[in-house]
């Protein structure tokens, strides 16, 4: 018997069977299916995430004050009060820095007219602009003329206006707000980015940072100073300039640790890249078991399949058949439910991964290298749990399977 005429009669087997063979690739569906989904939003959460990090400004160097140590107890990173006004000017004189935006924040109860809302004020300067990418829907960004003034203007994103107006697009431009009972002035609208995250740019008011810190927290302090570096090929090196600026600055003795910390962009979305793309591979895993399961279940199906069809394996082999042809025809017989199962299980997988993206508001991508991971899964899957039933099959011998009831 050629290989054409072993996958027609295998085909036949199939058919005889629909329901049984349908049941027997649910398992191989359902495991390629959850792989699929599981990478598909894995890498979408890896896209979006990078997204967001890369959103947060141009080569972006973070630095924030050091740990705090009140009665011998520390306190977390940012608990201290070790950065204010004098460090952004030394930091400044660094060749690898482009800008440098010092960064203090609160919360603040926000009042026009009838129109009320609580949200976040960030105090800071005109470079803050260019350091985040921020861009001026109508009026203006503050100025360094404004900071050095303390002048009392305020920049809103456009869900403080919709929160105060009703309307994001609505007339507010020169119109006074109060701020925590403080009035300022509004100059200008952000445009608005749709993002989302631990503090979204929409739903915050930018002041000047000299103003925020004597009108509405009274303190000196920065909560972080954000630096661009002049190109990424120079973040390490603004990174160092900084070190050593600040460490000269807070009198730091060799061997003391720093009183501060600078965190780099990169090595932030390396990490956050490094934890989705293990939670992507877990997830991938935890649902490639469920294909081995699947496997397990074609083995079980074609060992009663090859039970019950013993008799036509004794008068095949006493008409002829080798025992090579048993063996190929009870294979592909595995090999096709895995490969029928795989591709509809591809094919559920896309669709689940897209709703699931959908109903989180994520986009999810599925690899070409994922479908085919998959794919040659389960058609392994097929051969390998199909190859103890098939060599059963071909071992029989045709008298005895011939007597078999």
């Amino acid at each position: 018997m050629n290989f054409l005429e072993s996958i027609r009669v295998s085909l036949r087997a199939l058919r005889a069977n629909k329901l049984r063979s349908m049941l027997t690739m649910l398992g191989i569906i359902i495991g390629v299916a959850a792989v699929i989904a599981m990478v598909g939003i894995g890498n979408g959460a890896t896209a979006s995430i990078t997204s967001q990090i890369q959103g947060m400004g141009s080569n972006l160097l973070t630095i924030s004050p050091g740990q705090s140590n009140t009665g011998g107890v520390k306190g977390g990173v940012g608990s201290s009060s070790s950065l204010d006004m004098t460090d952004v000017s030394k930091i400044r004189v660094g060749t690898a820095v482009k800008a440098v935006a010092p960064v203090t924040n609160a919360s603040a109860q926000v009042v026009l007219g009838s129109g009320n809302t609580s949200t976040s004020i960030n105090g800071t300067t005109a470079d803050y602009e260019t350091i985040k990418n921020v861009t001026i829907a109508r009026g203006r960004y503050i100025t360094e003329e404004d900071v050095n003034k303390s002048a009392r203007v305020a920049v809103l994103g456009p869900t403080v206006v919709e929160n105060l107006l009703g309307d994001a697009n609505g007339d507010i431009i020169g119109k006074n707000i109060k701020i925590n009972n403080v009035p300022f002035q509004v100059i200008g609208v952000t445009t608005a980015t749709g993002s989302t995250g631990f503090q979204s740019s929409d739903d915050m008011i930018t002041a000047p940072i000299s103003t925020v810190q004597a009108r509405l927290i009274g303190k000196k302090t920065v909560r972080n100073i954000l630096v661009s570096a002049s190109s990424e090929d120079l973040m390490q090196t603004a990174q160092n300039e900084i070190t050593a600026a600040l460490r000269k600055a807070h009198n730091l003795q060799e061997g003391k640790a720093d009183d501060f910390r600078v965190q780099n962009q990169a090595d932030m979305l390396e990490t956050m890249q490094s934890v989705t793309q293990t939670l992507t591979m877990l997830l991938g895993g935890i649902a490639g078991i469920s294909l081995l399961v699947g496997g397990i279940g074609i083995m079980n199906i074609m060992l009663v399949s090859v039970t019950e069809r013993t008799r036509e394996i004794g008068i095949r082999k006493a008409i002829g058949a080798k025992s090579t042809d048993i063996l190929l025809q009870f294979l592909i017989e595995a090999v096709v439910l895995s490969i029928l199962g795989g591709g509809i299980g591809i094919a559920l997988g896309y669709g689940g991964s897209n709703l699931v993206g959908k109903a989180l508001s994520m986009s999810t991508s599925i690899s070409l290298a994922s479908v085919v991971m998959a794919f040659g899964f389960s058609a392994g899957i097929g051969i390998i749990f199909g190859v103890f039933p098939a060599r059963k099959a071909a071992a029989m011998d045709p008298i005895d399977a011939l007597r078999f009831e």
